[in-house]
């Protein structure tokens, strides 16, 4: 499949969810932008890599960058390889004097090392155009998104109720949708949400 190369354009956070963030990925030789909803946290140490800052203490990620340039490992690029229920899946490629290896990723981590590292950020052609928001060619290139475009798309994305399984009155829900329901919170990382969700099941059993 044809991977496209995206740069970071901006970090948005989003008006309706004071937690919910999203990075916007740009395409290097093209107009389209993918908004990818992230957790505070990873947004954070995605701004702290873009703007230089040096924490007196290391981050997680860079602490992860101290170790691989200290054995010897080098990340070549990451890959958003796969869009499933709306959670984008990543790949690492890290390379050393003697191999290849590619290690499954979550997408808001595998950005925060690619700005680390300096390194390609590539994704397949067809989640881009699934997912993607397509940018005004008439404005400055680098520049902005078509009138409210990129502002509906993000809001969609971190919105809880354009979720499926949204609701929290679990009660209602029959077994198959509270299982789908916590799928889909443990895939994004809503462990509090899914511990809920578990406790549900258990007063069933």
């Amino acid at each position: 499949m044809k991977k496209i190369e995206l740069e970071i354009i901006a970090l948005s956070h989003s008006v309706t969810q004071s937690h919910s963030f999203a990075v916007v990925l740009g395409e290097v030789e093209g107009t389209r932008r993918l908004p990818i909803v992230i957790g505070g946290f990873e947004a954070q140490a995605i701004a702290v890599a873009l703007d230089n800052m040096k924490p007196s203490r290391p981050l997680t990620h860079d602490l992860m960058k101290t170790v691989c340039d200290t054995f010897g490992l080098e990340l070549q690029y990451i890959y958003i390889s796969k869009l499933l229920d709306g959670v984008f899946y990543s790949n690492l490629v890290f390379s050393n004097a003697i191999e290849t290896v590619e290690i499954d990723s979550r997408t808001s981590d595998a950005l925060a090392l690619a700005v680390r590292f300096e390194c390609p950020i590539y994704v397949n052609e067809d989640i881009l155009e699934e997912a993607g928001v397509e940018a005004d060619a008439t404005m400055e290139a680098g520049g902005a998104v078509s009138e409210g475009d990129l502002e509906k798309r993000i809001e969609e994305l971190t919105s809880v109720s354009a979720q499926p399984g949204a609701s929290t009155n679990f009660s209602n829900m029959s077994a198959d949708e509270l299982n789908e329901a916590l799928q889909h919170a443990i895939e994004n990382e809503d462990y509090e949400r899914a511990a809920r969700i578990r406790d549900e099941m258990n007063k069933r059993q």
